[in-house]
């Protein structure tokens, strides 16, 4: 780590100015959004109010294909595939195999890798990057005006201080201090009661990368670590008890019998824990100069491994909206759109894992009747088995374009080739916008440092701008030089 500020606790070098932006909270959402704001030149620093420690104690396991692609617009990807353990396929209901080898992406597959191993390697390349950690520091208040904003803080020892910023991210989970003072409610309920967690050793290797099964009243799911522990999710819908109850590894045990059929000698538990899962989303994301990110903004049942991705793609589009916006590029309108763009998404995501879980711990006769009937649809008409399998893995979001837009305005680009053996999201990397042209065009450096220009490798002859999120910002099927600056002054500034 870089050097301490005045603060215990904290690494890199601590600016709160003007035209700064705080981050509460250091998961890996806001940990992403830091270090792409560093990296284009925007001070940041995270308030988190744990000590320093990366925890191993991690509800997500799973980098899905979409939030692979933008990992590997940072460089961060292949890193964390050499670390994880690819799963081409997914078995859903007991009966439905969903196949991930043919996703139009580069990650063809799922990534079953804990989440403290993702957030070993954003933090390191946020304190890299110059971000100002400050740990131990508890947010006490805030406020905001056509200025800025000022945060008050209580740091170790019970020191109080104001920060002061252009911008603040609330990416502080499911219990907000952010969401809290700027007066967002959090709507939604407890969908499931008394999940039950475990870290454990197995006397019996399973045989599949992820375990996981429903039957009867019980669902159960277990993956590995990969140093030796198992990570064990399990409900018991007949056993549902306050989350303060007190837990063994007995029960524990019960529940894989159920949902699994046996135990796979689990021992050694290391850590256990007892919670509910809630299904909720912020009305809005951004109020005023303050955002909402991650589970600040919305947490869903843990089906469909979505919960840890769909945060990390709230911070691809917040985070270069943010940076265009302070370096003067782009007018602040710009962060309309991450609210118009993102809350949809967070919505749909919502449902879906929703409908898993309740699919997967149908019961009554009518309800094993629809998943019975959805999973013949699911197994034999590929549109809509492309469709869910876009909405899990995030591929198939697309966000709103304006009205007369090109078809492809607002839809994600895959890794398309480029000329002399380039790749898209290679082009990607240092957070800047990609235009792809049929033929050569000399940007003559009216863009540095934030536009890329690339030729496609073949034929194609459609030209696009590629936002630095990896989603189409302008595109025409056949455009002039007068065609191509009037989009570059639009969209990159």
């Amino acid at each position: 780590m870089s050097g301490t500020t005045g603060t215990t606790g904290s690494t890199g070098t601590d600016r709160t100015t003007p035209n700064s932006v705080i981050i509460v909270g250091s998961g890996p959402t806001g940990l992403l959004l830091a270090g792409d704001l560093a990296a284009a030149g925007v001070p940041v620093t995270v308030v988190e109010k744990r000590a320093h420690k990366i925890s191993n104690i991690s509800r997500a396991f799973v980098l899905h294909a979409r939030t692979l692609e933008q990992l590997d617009a940072r460089a961060l990807a292949d890193g964390l595939e050499a670390a994880g353990r690819p799963l081409d396929r997914l078995r859903l209901f007991g009966r439905l195999t969903i196949r991930l080898d043919t996703l139009p992406s580069r990650f063809r597959h799922l990534l079953v890798i804990p989440q403290y191993e993702v957030e070993k390697v954003l933090e390191r390349r946020a304190v890299d990057a110059g971000v100002a950690f400050r740990y131990e520091t508890e947010l006490t208040g805030l406020s905001q005006d056509a200025g800025g904003v000022t945060l008050e803080v209580r740091g170790p020892g019970d020191t109080t201080e104001s920060l002061h910023a252009a911008y603040v991210v609330g990416a502080d989970g499911m219990r907000s201090g952010v969401r809290e003072a700027i007066g967002l409610p959090f709507p939604g309920r407890s969908v499931i009661k008394s999940v039950v967690l475990a870290d454990v050793r197995l006397a019996e290797e399973p045989e599949s990368l992820l375990t996981v099964n429903t039957a009867g009243d019980a669902f159960a799911f277990i993956a590995p670590f990969g140093d030796g522990y198992y990570r064990v999710i399990g409900w018991n819908r007949a056993h549902d008890v306050p989350d303060s109850e007190p837990l063994d590894l007995d029960e524990i045990k019960e529940i894989a019998r159920l949902a699994l059929g046996k135990d796979f000698g689990m021992y050694d538990a290391r850590w256990m824990s007892r919670f509910h899962s809630d299904e909720r989303q912020a009305p809005a994301y951004r109020v005023g100069r303050v955002f909402l990110a991650g589970d600040a903004a919305h947490v869903h049942t843990p089906a469909g491994g979505q919960g840890m991705n769909t945060g990390l793609q709230d911070a691809a589009n917040l985070s270069w909206k943010l940076a265009q916006v302070i370096h003067g590029h782009a007018a602040p309108g710009l962060l309309d759109t991450y609210q118009a763009e993102r809350h949809p998404v967070g919505r749909s995501v919502l449902r879906s894992s929703g409908g898993i879980v309740r699919l997967a711990m149908a019961k009554r006769p009518w309800e094993l009747a629809l998943r019975a009937a959805l999973t013949t649809v699911l197994d034999r008409v590929a549109p809509a088995r492309r469709r869910m399998i876009g909405q899990v893995t995030g591929i198939g979001f697309r966000y709103g374009a304006p009205r007369g837009a090109h078809r492809l305005t607002g839809t994600r680009v895959p890794d398309v080739a480029l000329a002399d053996d380039g790749r898209l999201y290679e082009a990607l990397r240092g957070g800047r916008f990609v235009l792809i042209t049929p033929e050569a065009y000399d940007d003559q450096g009216a863009h540095k440092d934030r536009l890329t220009v690339e030729r496609w490798a073949g034929d194609r002859r459609t030209t696009v701008l590629v936002r630095p999120d990896g989603y189409v910002a302008w595109a025409a099927d056949s455009a002039d030089v007068g065609a191509i600056e009037a989009a570059l002054a639009a969209h990159v500034g």
